[in-house]
Order: structure tokens, then sequence, then C-alpha cells
């Protein structure tokens, strides 16, 4: 954390140090007081009420200190490191417990699923922009898509259009990384320095983010 926290600060943009996915209470607090600027904590495998209760012990440990809290309600598909929703246990966002939710929480922004998966996808995803639509209107908070690689740019864009503030992304980046690493590795078999490997690695992520920053509206506001 320490080492992250003083690049964000030597950054020439705003940089935010954002938990993902937080499934265990005494960790999001760990964050809050280790100089987080957000957090999400995902009750979502909770019962509704369970979700509400923690979710507000959260907020009563991050708003006095100025910390950001993002929660789920809903369950998202796939993988994304210790987080696993098999596909059949995959719920989509119910509106009005969306609106039950927000009301007894006041929560600054909610995940919500309405179609996507964290991880690769067997086939294309389908939007439920209608659902969205309605929980959108239901709830009038930032609400975030989560699992939108391999989502076509203008479904997500669609999906920003309705509501939708924050979009995360992982899956394309990483795998950008590891296929040009792949093939550096494979047209130069002989080169053993690691900064000849690497650095073409991160250039072709950067690419799929400066991409991806351009579809989401965001290139050029920090």
């Amino acid at each position: 954390t320490g080492m992250v926290k003083i690049a964000a600060e030597e950054a020439s943009v705003p940089v935010a140090l954002h938990l993902d996915h937080g499934t265990d209470f005494d960790q999001v607090v760990k964050c809050i007081r280790s100089g987080f600027s957000s957090v999400m904590y995902d009750g979502s495998k909770l019962s509704l009420e369970d979700n509400i209760a923690i979710t507000n012990k959260v907020l009563d440990m991050a708003r006095p200190i100025g910390v950001s809290v993002e929660a789920e309600l809903g369950k998202i598909g796939g993988t994304e490191d210790l987080v696993h929703v098999e596909d059949k246990d995959a719920v989509f966002t119910d509106p009005e417990e969306a609106r039950y939710f927000v009301e007894k929480t006041g929560i600054e922004s909610l995940a919500i699923a309405i179609g996507t998966a964290h991880g690769q996808y067997k086939g294309e995803p389908k939007l439920d922009l209608e659902r969205l639509k309605k929980i959108k209107a239901l709830t009038r908070i930032p609400l975030v898509l989560h699992g939108s690689s391999g989502v076509p740019d203008e479904a997500v864009q669609a999906a920003i259009k309705l509501g939708i503030c924050k979009v995360n992304i992982d899956t394309n980046i990483r795998e950008a990384f590891v296929w040009k690493m792949r093939e550096v590795i494979k047209n130069k078999p002989d080169e053993i320095d690691p900064r000849k490997i690497l650095g073409p690695a991160r250039e072709a992520a950067v690419e799929i983010i400066r991409h991806k920053m351009k579809v989401f509206g965001s290139s050029g506001k920090a």
C-alpha cells in the first residue's frame, strides 16, 4: 500500500486508491485506516438485510474521514481474484430492492448486476438496459458496471447514457499485457532482459486503457 500511495502522490493526475470487492469487514476497515480513498464492500452473497447492516457499519467508519464507499446488490457471475460466482448463481439486481437498499444505507454508489460477468465471456453478453433504466429512476445515485471487459463498446456507451457512472475493466488489460509478452518471447526467444519483455507488454495494456477511456468519455477529464 505504501508504494502505491507514493506513486499516486507523484502522478500528474488525481489517482484513486480503491479496494475492489472487499467481502470481509475487517479487511475493508483496514483499507480505510490505511489511507484508501475509496472502498467497495461486497455483501452481495449475504441476505439483503445483512448486506444493509454491514454496509452501514462500513459507512459509519468511512464517512467521517471522507472515504467513498461502493456497495453491490445482485450477484455478478464469473471470477475476479478471490471472488467467484457460478453462472447459475448469478442474480440480476432487483430494482425495488435497489431502491430499498439505497434508502436504508444512503450509499454513495452501487454496483448492479444487469448481465455482465467477471473474467472471459463464453459468448457476447447482453445487457438488460431496461432494468438499468428502472434502477436509476428508483435510486438516483451513481451506478457501477463491473465485468465490462468483452462487452461491446456501444453497449457500454448505452449503459453510461442510462446512468452508469463507473465502469470496471480488468480482463481486457490482462489479456493485452500477457499476449504481447508472449509475442515478444516468441519472436525473441533469446531475450533475457525483463525490461525488454515487460516494456512492450505495458504499452499494450496502456493502449487498451486509452481506448476504453475514449469509449467511456473519460479522456482529458482529470
